[in-house]
């Protein structure tokens, strides 16, 4: 695929950033795309390696080296035809994945990987430019009703595609826009929302309802979608984020990460937050607890604030700067290997193995400081450092831990769902839950996990509630594309 020898010919190359100074300065995206005839050349890096290990690198089963050979001809619309039939949303993976198939790109054991991840986002963002995305509404409606709960990746793609084979889908949201961690959970620096809102307008064209401030199991009575709809589907996210419960947590100045994340969203899209309820960095020490994805868009936020320093620690240890015996290729080494974020090269100090113990508060109650303490790990276990304990200037702090489980109060309980050991709704392989007509997808069946997951999964789910409704075999594509009827 691509040029046979392009390899050898031609360097990686990406897209570059503004320059620090300039896009901290707002909330817009920063990334400089490279021009249509240099994302030709990257494609002609795809090697013919015979076994495209890219394939089991990505959660969607994407043709890659199928689109990157029709770049690299000059055949962008074949190369849209590709991923779309893979991926709904490639203006959304090709901005926010972490790029699982460039890990396992075979060209990355001996030179840099083909930038698969650029090339993905150059091609819908090249076909939105031409106009050739436009709705496609279902020729045929099937007479089905389904809901699903929950409009972020996951709600979005089993809508999709269930709109597609014909079903009647109404989304149900219970924030005042459709996006869920799209629209709420990420920064528009590094996903517009104008991005997100275009895929919502095309699906509305398409036939989707989309119904805001419903948040069932409070407002929506779990009833009413029992009675009105033949299939339900949950896609309401693991929501409920890891508190760190240590002395001084209760004091003013520790939030959750989402509840800073979400509000500045809120703002950003020019909504009032009322003076007291406002999360600002400006002029604070902000320290970030937790190294992933979410902490780190803590820091670009808390930069855009005007924080007056930015520090994000870490319980674990520093990663290896390279592959180890633990990540060999192709497996995508994900935090187990150091890697440096554009919100964390923007300014920001990182540190690893620290405990925290106490928060400090002054006179009024706000958090001063973290009492913190350094950690020595062997293997899965560690021990504090004896006499390493000291005081972390901090006027904000947010905690980015993670997220444990969807919210059981509620929808789950009324439906009187089964649950896993770890606390997701529990599925079969065909993603249904222990009640009949109700399925589930996304990180409520799976757990916390990237955006390109949930799209996995919102597809592979409507495959199963559209076998339910017909009772015949589903026409929706797979990521095993032996099952298609029809492949690109």
């Amino acid at each position: 695929m691509g040029k046979h020898t392009g390899f050898k010919e031609f360097e990686r190359k990406t897209p570059h950033y503004l320059p620090v100074a300039e896009r901290t300065k707002n909330y817009n995206e920063f990334v400089v795309p490279l021009s249509k005839e240099e994302v030709e050349t990257q494609g002609a890096r795809c090697m013919d390696c015979g076994i495209p290990f890219c394939h089991t690198g990505c959660p969607l089963g994407n043709i890659i080296p199928d689109f990157n050979d029709h770049v690299y001809n000059g055949k962008w619309q074949a190369a849209l035809k590709s991923l779309l039939s893979t991926n709904n949303f490639p203006e959304f993976t090709g901005r926010i994945c972490p790029a699982p198939c460039e890990s396992a790109c075979v060209l990355g054991i001996i030179q840099p990987p083909v930038s698969i991840k650029n090339i993905e986002v150059s091609i819908i963002d090249y076909a939105w430019s031409q106009g050739w995305i436009k709705p496609e509404p279902p020729p045929v409606r099937t007479g089905n009703k389904v809901a699903v709960v929950g409009s972020g990746p996951a709600g979005l793609a089993a809508a999709d595609q269930l709109n597609k084979a014909g079903h009647t889908v109404t989304v149900f949201e219970r924030a005042d826009r459709i996006g869920g961690l799209l629209r709420y959970g990420i920064p528009d620096f590094k996903l517009s929302k104008q991005v997100v809102q275009r895929r919502v307008n095309l699906m509305e064209d398409e036939g989707v309802i989309f119904v805001t401030n419903a948040h069932v199991g409070e407002n929506i009575p779990v009833a009413d979608l029992r009675r009105d709809f033949d299939a339900i589907v949950l896609t309401g996210g693991s929501t409920l984020a890891r508190d760190l419960p240590i002395q001084g947590r209760d004091g003013k100045g520790v939030y959750p990460a989402m509840q800073f994340l979400t509000q500045n969203n809120k703002r950003v899209a020019g909504d009032k937050i009322p003076e007291h309820e406002s999360i600002m960095a400006t002029g604070k020490h902000v320290v970030v607890i937790g190294g992933g994805d979410t902490g780190s868009d803590c820091v670009g936020t808390s930069i855009r604030h005007g924080a007056k320093s930015v520090t994000q620690i870490e319980l674990l240890p520093k990663p290896p700067g390279s592959r180890t015996a633990e990540t060999p290729w192709p497996v995508h080494p994900g935090p187990r290997m150091l890697s440096t974020s554009s919100s964390q090269a923007e300014g920001c100090v990182r540190d690893w193995s620290l405990l925290s113990k106490e928060f400090l508060h002054d006179e009024k109650g706000n958090v001063r400081a973290i009492k913190a303490v350094r950690l020595e790990w062997n293997g899965p276990k560690f021990t504090e450092v004896e006499g390493s304990e000291f005081e972390m200037p901090a006027d904000l702090v947010l905690l980015a831990m993670g997220f444990m489980h969807p919210e059981h109060k509620g929808m789950i309980e009324q439906l009187g769902l089964d649950k896993d050991e770890r606390g997701n709704v529990k599925c079969d392989a065909s993603y249904r839950t222990s009640v009949d007509g109700i399925f589930a997808a996304g990180d409520m069946r799976r757990g916390q996990s990237l955006v390109v997951w949930a799209i996995s999964e919102g597809r592979e789910c409507a495959r199963s509630v559209d076998e339910f409704l017909t009772g015949m075999p589903t026409r929706l594509e797979s990521k095993d594309h032996s099952l298609c009827e029809e492949t690109v």
